[in-house]
């Protein structure tokens, strides 16, 4: 019988375009056991050429390992996952170029199949990506080291300590656009009055959950939510740019109304594929990068601490989205009122819990 391995691949770009890179490997399917690890940067690209390269380079190390191999390759990008599939046309001529590269490397092979997963389920290769765009690039061929049963292994120190880290997801409160429900990304409007008295509304809630850090996206309107929580707190604030709102492009302060009837395939496309930037602006799929980034440091800078992470509806529904271990596409299926507060705690042997989603009682 041939062997089967699974291919798990990503890319990132911080940027878009911007410096890329991607990760891969090459894991056993019967065992689960990684077999080889990618990780290269691509130089200055999209997220999009980046997890083509990705693809190119697991292909290559399964072929390496075992050109009669049957292949799975599994990715989060269902753009991806479809074009080599043969069911979406691939138009950027970087993208055609790979994805010659890539069906050369299947032809080579016993059979290759792709699947699209969430990106929870990808993150081995997400932090290949990550190591790449850090300048930490790698080519590990873990299949030629000896392998070792575990039975025969002596542990040599105990176990680290598990660390849970909390974090409260703030959603800053309302400005203009807040009632009309008007797609509002890198717009530097304020809080509305209403805005600030749920600012201050919070900051009462806060008091009682324990919060050591504050840490929040610096636009204005959460910058101003969470310096009123700061303040009441004695905390200074910590700014992170990944955890901006979207950047809705053409479809900023629009209605939804408004988009279709303005952008009529554009917004339909943008509201129903997580993969899609919205016309001139981000894809939901480029701010679950982003904010992966910015959870990871979070959790690095502040381990074993509570944090109020003060930012906006998208980002939130990503925290939340990790926490649950489900794909992107839950961000159309939660709703988050404005100021209204959200728990996620994770613990440092992988686990994640979400405590809390939409809660307004201090609102009221």
């Amino acid at each position: 019988m041939s062997r089967r391995f699974v291919v798990e691949a990503d890319g990132g770009s911080r940027g878009n375009p911007g410096p890329a890179g991607y990760g891969a490997l090459v894991r056993d399917a019967d065992t689960g056991r990684v077999l080889a690890e990618r990780a290269a940067s691509v130089g200055r690209a999209t997220n999009n050429v980046a997890e083509y390269g990705g693809l190119v380079a697991g292909l290559q190390a399964a072929l390496d390992l075992d050109p009669g191999a049957q292949v799975e390759v599994r990715m989060d990008s269902k753009l991806v996952v479809e074009q080599m599939s043969g069911r979406w046309k691939i138009k950027h001529p970087d993208m055609q170029k790979l994805a010659v590269q890539a069906r050369d490397i299947a032809r080579r092979l016993g059979g290759v199949r792709y699947t699209w997963v969430p990106r929870a389920q990808n993150g081995a290769a997400d932090a290949l990506a990550n190591s790449a765009m850090d300048g930490r690039p790698v080519h590990r061929d873990l299949a030629a080291e000896p392998s070792v049963a575990e039975d025969d292994v002596q542990p040599t120190a105990e176990p680290a300590p598990v660390v849970t880290t909390v974090t409260h997801l703030l959603r800053h409160g309302r400005t203009e656009h807040t009632p009309e429900r008007r797609y509002s990304g890198r717009n530097d409007l304020p809080l509305s009055a209403t805005g600030r008295a749920e600012a201050e509304a919070a900051a009462a809630r806060a008091a009682d959950l324990g919060i050591e850090v504050v840490v929040a996206s610096p636009l204005r309107r959460t910058r101003e939510t969470a310096e009123v929580v700061a303040a009441a707190l004695g905390l200074p604030v910590e700014f992170d740019d990944d955890l901006v709102e979207l950047d809705f492009g053409d479809l900023e302060g629009l209605t939804a109304t408004e988009a279709r009837e303005r952008h009529p395939l554009a917004a339909r496309r943008f509201t129903s594929d997580v993969t899609v930037a919205a016309p001139n602006g981000e894809s939901v799929a480029d701010v679950a990068k982003r904010v992966a980034r910015a959870r990871v440091r979070l959790l690095e800078r502040h381990a074993g601490r509570t944090v109020l992470v003060v930012s906006h509806v998208t980002p939130i529904k990503l925290l939340l989205a990790a926490g649950l271990g489900v794909g992107d596409e839950v961000v159309h299926r939660v709703f988050l009122e404005a100021a209204s507060l959200s728990t996620v705690a994770w613990s440092s042997d992988g686990r994640t819990s979400v405590r809390l989603v939409n809660d307004t009682a201090h609102l009221r």
